[in-house]
């Protein structure tokens, strides 16, 4: 209630304001009266609200609800409502009314109803009631399926009700609650523009003047399909004041009838008052149809409904309150259902009734009323003459009796909700009583002071006492439960029982009586008292015949009533005989033919990374040919040349393998070539004088392939595309051998025969087997067993293998070497002791016997006679020269002509025979005397042989040890052994305890900061989640997908809050000033690209679980009645009745929120694929710009949540601040971008790499280590690649070394490189970003670091090793006391800018603070004939001139690959002290794994710890 003051003002602001417009307050022409406002208001001067459109229900009895607020009296407190149905209101039609009530009389009660009370708009939240359908109901279960439920949605509340028992649950009224004549002009000011046609006062019409327009506007009318059809649309609806205004065609007529009355009055207006306009025609021609509206409605159908007449109008009583009831809405609608028949007459004036077709040769007498709930564009109703029909028709028709009988067009078969067609009229009826709290009708008498029955019996004694009996059984003999809707309708029989009767006059009265604009209220001066009069004197049938110009005589004068002797009697009073029959209950699948499409659009989704991988493969693809045309561009023509001069073929390797295109050349020296399609040699043979050379052709299948048997060797099998090309092939080959003695042998045979006798690769692989088995068995002397089981036919099989013999390319081959090695060459030429070009068993078991068993004297001797080339028991100087020629070739020819010299001379000199031009065989023994134990472990590797051939590797583990003089170097290789201390043994799981804990305490930084992190996201997850899940506000989302929108709201807030900060991880100039603070001892700033990962790869999975909740959440909305999604989501869908819901595409691709994050799937696709390691490797470029697609996300980001869809947006709560740094990040690294810097130097190194040193800023600090991004001008200005600095601080220039592995660092070195002519160097500038930190530069703040380049990756040691070293010499103080810097290099020659720097830092180290050890992965691990040699000479070099044959530095050169792990251990050994060590890493992904799996092993002992920082390229 309003403070009394608060009402007073509002009252006295009301009268001075004057009289409303229409429009309630806009400007309007001027009347003589106050138009009265389309929506109800201000009717009340003082209660203003009072019968306007959205009120609240007013109670006659206090509610009954089962908690006593809201919550509805359900089974089992109350009987099943289908159940009531049927005990109540079952029986047959055919029974006329008491009083000869007409059945135009029925419908205009219905219409007068829907001027008043509408509440059957479903409430939101949805509530739902449903009508449980008992097992085996004839109409709705024929199946006996016993799982039917009839959805029923509880009514539009007062939200400001249900709140306590004191203030419990109102329904709202949807519509005015006056008789105003909303039914025929609607019930709000726009309603009313919509139906106006603003010309001529009249009423909006369709191409037929007689019909309103249809019902475009979906925010207006009922649009439910007609359950008989399935047919949906505004197509056949009209446009009328009442929402439900086309729900039959009975009901539609009236409505045609009152919107043809107002034309008609507005047009008799126009004619007598020419001057008016628009508006004031409207008023006049409203004001007039209201008061008729009024008076018929009161006066004439009231008591003849009622059999009652009103009281006389005293005057308007402005403190009465004429709200409707909920009472009243349940007393009107239900007593008129039962008079409700099941079909229409339809007749002309002349009392013809016409016959409608059905199905079969019969017709029907009447509009079935079942059939035509709804109907669109009724064949029986196109004209304004079949409307005069049906209204004449239904006053010459009488309606069903007034009793409890409810016929089954209503019981059975009304329009059904959701997803349902039919539903049960008074099921729903009793739900609806039930959701309004009604009283019971014992209460209701007693509060209306009315007698209540003592009894069943006493209900009504004209009641079969069946249906009592039934009743009371299922109420349980209770009559206190019967409801008030049930119980009325027991008490009426030819009239309304006691009960309506009250509450149906009474609201009326009120509505009377409280109305200010009631056309009898003299002093509102809408009406003179002779019109008041002439308007009392106005009945419906005036109105019918003014509408349909009929002849009065057709109708009787009151039509409520059909009375004996009236005109056009009814044929029969109807039954469903003869009708018909109603169309069955249909269940409607809203996901019917989208289970397809649905699942092909999820399929293409999931396909976004498919297809990026597919455009990411083309892009690589494309990249590595481009790169290859860099770097093989003078190549092209000599591989057409080659291919040109063979013959291409398919060569046959054997059964079960698929033949493969090769070109075999012939060449002039007998020789064969087989080449593959990119022109590698795969096999060369070489066709001896004297060897029979066998060729077999096929006859059969083409003639096309052919067989070709050479002595000794496995055969070769071709297949050519047709005879002429392998005739011309023989042709060649027959040339070629027309010199030999034995010749070409040429036979034929059938194809299948040649093949199955070709000796194919594979068999002659296993005959090898078996001679290497056996070969090695008899030098071993081991036994069967151990040299390997054969096949059953193993003695046939040794015999094949021990006469066999190898050629030259399968001897290389076993030693794992090129036939063109000069090794291969000079042990060939020893072995093969017959000249035959093969070497027998015989010839190879000698040979290996020397290896194997022999003396270290037997393996010099050998060495001595394989390089005495001519044989005369001396070796000369040359070769000398060519015997270590052909060891240098495993390091791929990394020493010169002259360094080789220099070695030879070193060796001569060094042994005392630099006077001697040849040596004997004593004096080359003499030279190897300080190496005799490890030529006695030289061996003959051959492949194939076994691990039980094999030596162990541990031998050559180089370490480091301590000397006398505290110098740490590196000893000859010999077996690693523990350190000679105890250790206690501990169980399993104190051991993984142990190093858990070790686990903890190397990575607590990132630990911490990582659960930190994730407890955030969980958090938000968990928020969000719990919000929908139990504590948002109600709006019906949670029922209907609760899983759906707990994953899809949860992961959405983490996936904002990670996809924001994830812009934190790439603030490099932050990042870099950070580390430098305090706070890096607590944020791993170094990790920041490998937390950037980590959160792109767990926001990348939170998003797919994102995308499968939406994708459950459109599934469950396509599937969803339209009722429901009003709720859901109601600034997005208006309930028009419609009930199917927006197909799935409609969510995927017709929102905002839909298309935005199929675009975001697609961005994230195609960005995480290029970022991949593989892709990021081969198209930098690929990467670099479709990562820049971040913008694009961001955007889609911000537009897929602003649409609101069921939340405010939130994302610039976690994006705004991360934004803001990152932008500002930006800027600092723009400013110094676009500064052009020049180049001073450029050089074009070995193994591809460019040196470039440019000027340094004169801002520009950094320190060793750190990194820059450049951008040449001449590439592009906007691609930026990363490059570690070489150059150190105290350096004028800047310098990086860049090699050319990619297209843009190829062209960076063409573009760099020396101008032909000796013309001076112009060289383009570049654009500087950086300098940015990493861990590299941490390693002065350790006492022993460890720093392991390999390839590339040793550009940042280079600047390390320069700062150390000029800080050493400038007697800096520093923490750092040792750096031992580890280079692994496949050979010295492949970056050997980096030994010049070593050898500057070599010179300048006079503290002894570096110590460098190179690994050369190039040469072979095993310790065969070769490496023994190489080691020995390389152990020479050292110890005589204190540098490295392969390097020419002090640094020790170790063949093969490092042992991290070892080396790692015997540090700990050498600096017992020391308690961190720093290990810093840089270069391919496998090795720096190696290292960081090393370190890991290490740490988990309780010794030193080392903290291990990489960086990969």
């Amino acid at each position: 209630m309003l403070p009394t003051s608060l009402k007073t003002l509002v009252l006295l602001g009301a009268l001075l304001t004057g009289p409303l417009g229409p429009a309630g307050g806009q400007d309007a022409p001027s009347l003589p009266w106050e138009v009265q406002r389309y929506d109800g208001w201000f009717n009340n001067l003082k209660y203003h609200q009072r019968g306007a459109a959205g009120s609240q229900l007013r109670r006659l009895v206090p509610a009954n609800y089962a908690d006593g607020v809201y919550q509805a009296l359900q089974e089992p407190l109350l009987p099943n409502a289908r159940l009531l149905s049927d005990a109540v209101s079952k029986g047959k039609a055919g029974l006329p009314s008491a009083h000869n009530r007409t059945v135009l009389g029925l419908f205009f009660g219905y219409h007068v109803l829907s001027d008043l009370v509408s509440v059957e708009t479903p409430g939101c939240p949805a509530e739902f009631l449903n009508i449980y359908i008992p097992r085996g109901d004839p109409v709705f279960d024929p199946d006996k399926r016993g799982n039917v439920v009839l959805p029923f949605q509880r009514s539009r509340w007062d939200r400001s009700t249900g709140q306590s028992p004191s203030n419990p649950r109102d329904l709202t009224n949807q519509v005015t609650g006056w008789l105003d004549g909303s039914a025929i002009y609607g019930s709000s000011h726009s309603w009313s523009d919509t139906l106006r046609s603003f010309s001529g006062g009249q009423l909006a019409s369709g191409p037929d003047p007689a019909f309103p327009r249809n019902s475009q506007n979906s925010l207006l009318m009922w649009m439910a399909p007609d359950p008989a059809t399935g047919q949906g649309g505004p197509q056949g609806l009209y446009a009328f004041g009442a929402q439900r205004g086309n729900r039959e065609p009975f009901l539609q007529a009236l409505g045609l009838l009152w919107f043809r009355y107002h034309n008609l009055c507005a047009k008799r207006l126009a004619q007598e008052h020419p001057h008016w306009g628009d508006e004031e025609l409207f008023q006049h021609a409203r004001k007039r149809v209201i008061a008729t509206y009024q008076n018929i409605a009161l006066y004439q159908w009231l008591p003849s409904f009622l059999q009652k007449t009103p009281p006389e109008y005293s005057g308007y009583r402005p403190f009465m309150d004429p709200s409707i009831s909920p009472e009243f809405v349940a007393a009107s609608e239900q007593f008129l259902s039962t008079m409700v028949p099941p079909g229409v007459y339809m007749r002309n004036s002349s009392c013809h009734f016409r016959e409608f077709p059905k199905e079969g040769s019969s017709s029907s007498p009447a509009l079935r009323v079942c059939n035509n709930y709804w109907i669109r564009e009724n064949p029986s109703l196109k004209t304004a003459q079949d409307v005069d029909q049906l209204l004449l028709g239904m006053a010459s028709q009488i309606s069903e009796l007034e009793d409890r009988i409810v016929i089954e067009d209503l019981r059975d078969y009304w329009p059904g909700p959701d997803r349902y067609s039919r539903t049960d009229y008074v099921a729903s009826s009793i739900q609806s009583g039930r959701d309004m709290g009604l009283p019971s009708y014992s209460q209701a008498l007693q509060a209306l002071g009315l007698e209540p029955p003592k009894n069943w019996s006493a209900l009504n004694p004209k009641v079969d006492p069946q249906v009592l009996e039934a009743t009371a059984a299922l109420y349980n003999q209770d009559l206190s439960r019967l409801e008030l809707f049930l119980g009325g309708l027991l008490e009426s029989h030819g009239d309304p029982g006691p009960l309506f009767s009250n509450i149906i006059l009474d609201q009326f009265v009120r509505l009377r009586d409280g109305d200010r604009y009631w056309f009898e209220n003299t002093r509102n001066g809408l009406f003179s008292k002779e019109e008041i009069a002439e308007i009392r004197n106005t009945t419906l049938r005036d109105v019918l015949v003014a509408v349909s110009n009929v002849d009065p005589s057709a109708l009787q004068p009151n039509v409520f009533f059909w009375q004996e002797g009236a005109p056009c009697p009814q044929p029969q009073q109807l039954t469903t005989e003869g009708l018909p029959q109603c169309v069955p209950v249909t269940v409607i699948d809203y996901f019917e033919g989208s289970g397809a499409g649905y699942g092909v659009t999820l399929l293409a989704v999931c396909c976004f990374p498919v297809v990026s991988l597919i455009i990411a493969w083309v892009v690589a693809r494309f990249r590595n040919r481009e790169r290859k045309m860099l770097l093989k561009k003078g190549k092209e023509s000599l591989k057409k040349q080659t291919a040109s001069d063979g013959v291409p073929a398919m060569e046959w390797p054997g059964p079960k393998e698929s033949s493969y295109p090769v070109t075999v050349q012939l060449l002039p020296d007998r020789s064969l070539k087989v080449l593959d399609k990119r022109l590698t040699v795969l096999r060369t043979i070489q066709l001896q004088p004297t060897q029979q050379v066998n060729l077999i052709l096929s006859s059969s299948h083409g003639r096309r392939t052919l067989l070709l048997k050479i002595p000794k060797e496995y055969d070769l099998v071709l297949m050519f595309n047709s005879e002429e090309d392998r005739d011309a092939f023989v042709q060649l080959l027959q040339d070629l051998c027309v010199c030999s003695t034995p010749g070409l042998r040429i036979a034929e045979m059938d194809e299948k025969e040649l093949l199955r006798k070709a000796v194919t690769k594979q068999q002659r692989a296993g005959i090898l087997e078996i001679f290497f088995r056996q070969l090695f068995a008899q030098v071993l002397d081991i036994n069967q067993a151990d040299a390997g089981t054969l096949p059953l036919d193993s003695s046939q099989q040794v015999r094949e293998a021990l006469t066999c013999e190898l050629s030259r390319a399968e001897f290389a081959d076993s030693l794992g070497l090129k036939p063109q090695d000069m090794f291969v060459e000079s042990m060939f030429s020893l072995a093969d002791k017959d000249g035959n070009g093969y070497i027998s068993f015989r010839e190879f078991l000698d040979i290996l016997v020397v290896f194997m068993k022999g003396s270290p004297q037997d393996k010099s001797r050998l060495m001595f006679t394989m390089y005495d080339l001519d044989g005369n028991g001396f070796l000369s100087k040359e070769e000398f020269f060519t015997m270590m020629r052909s060891f240098i070739e495993i390091s791929n020819n990394c020493l010169s002509k002259d360094q080789l010299a220099e070695v030879v001379e070193s060796m001569f000199r060094e042994s005392g025979f630099q006077d001697k031009e040849e040596l004997t065989w004593e004096d080359f023994h003499f030279m190897l005397r300080d190496h005799d134990s490890d030529l006695r472990f030289t061996q003959l590797c051959v492949k194939g042989t076994g691990d039980i051939f094999k030596q162990s590797n541990a031998c050559r583990v180089s370490f480091l040890t301590r000397t006398p003089g505290n110098r740490v170097m590196a000893p000859s290789p010999r077996l690693y052994t523990e350190a000679l201390q105890e250790k206690m043994q501990r169980g399993f799981l104190a051991q993984k305890l142990k190093q858990f804990k070790r686990f903890v305490e190397n990575y607590r930084r990132h630990i911490v900061c990582v659960t930190i992190f994730s407890a955030i996201c969980a958090g938000l997850f968990a928020d969000r989640a719990y919000y929908y899940g139990f504590a948002s506000p109600p709006t019906d989302i949670e029922e209907t997908t609760y899983v759906g929108i707990i994953l899809s709201r949860g992961t959405a807030a983490s996936i904002s809050f990670m996809f924001s900060y994830i812009l934190l991880t790439m603030c490099r100039n932050l990042i870099t000033f950070l580390r430098e603070t305090f706070l890096n001892r607590y944020i791993p700033f170094d990790a920041a690209v490998d937390f950037h990962r980590w959160i792109a790869m767990a926001a990348v999975v939170l998003a797919v679980v994102h995308s499968l909740g939406h994708a459950v959440n459109v599934y469950i909305f396509s599937v969803s009645p339209l009722s429901l999604m009003t709720c859901v989501f109601p600034s997005v869908f208006v309930n028009d009745g419609s009930k199917l819901p927006p197909k799935y595409y409609w969510w995927f691709f017709e929102t905002v929120p839909g298309m935005t994050g199929v675009l975001l799937l697609l961005v994230l696709a195609i960005m995480y694929v290029f970022a991949s390691h593989h892709f990021r490797r081969h198209s930098f470029r690929g990467f670099w710009l479709t990562h820049h697609l971040y913008v694009v996300l961001y955007a889609l980001i911000i537009i897929h949540g602003s649409y609101a869809l069921i939340q405010l947006p939130s994302f610039h709560i976690y994006f705004l601040v991360p934004a803001i740094i990152y932008v500002g990040d930006k800027l600092v690294s723009l400013s110094r971008k676009k500064v052009e810097i020049s180049v001073v130097k450029a050089e074009l190194l070995p193994s591809g790499v460019t040196y470039l040193q440019f000027q340094r800023p004169k801002t520009f600090e950094y320190k060793s280590g750190q990194w820059v991004r450049i951008a040449c001008l001449s590439l592009g200005t906007n691609e930026y690649h990363p490059f570690t600095l070489t150059s150190a601080p105290h350096e004028d220039t800047l310098s990086l070394h860049i090699r050319a592995v990619g297209p843009w660092t190829t062209r960076l070195r063409e573009i760099y490189s020396p101008p032909v002519g000796g013309t001076s160097a112009r060289y383009p500038k570049l654009y500087l970003d950086g300098p940015f930190g990493e861990g590299h530069q941490e390693w002065h703040k350790f006492e022993v670091s460890v720093l392991v380049g390999g390839g590339i990756g040793v550009t940042p040691f280079a600047s390390i090793l320069k700062d150390l070293v000029f800080k050493s010499s400038m007697g800096a103080q520093m923490l750092c006391k040792k750096i031992y810097f580890i280079w692994v290099t496949r050979t010295q020659r492949q970056f050997e800018w980096l030994a010049d720097i070593i050898r500057e830092v070599e010179e300048n180290d006079s503290r002894d603070l570096v110590s460098v050890h190179i690994y050369i992965t190039q040469l072979a691990e095993k310790f065969d004939l070769r490496t023994t040699m190489l080691y020995i000479c390389e152990r020479h070099f050292q110890k005589v001139l204190n540098r490295s044959l392969f390097t020419g530095l002090r640094s020790v050169t170790h063949f093969g690959r490092p042992p991290f792990e070892l080396f790692l251990d015997s540090l700990q050994e050498v600096h017992p002290q020391v308690h961190k060590i720093g290990v810093f890493s840089c270069g391919p992904p496998g090795m720096t794994k190696n290292v960081e799996k090393a370190c890991q092993l290490i740490n988990r002992q309780d010794r030193a710890h080392f903290v291990h920082h990489y960086e990969n390229f």
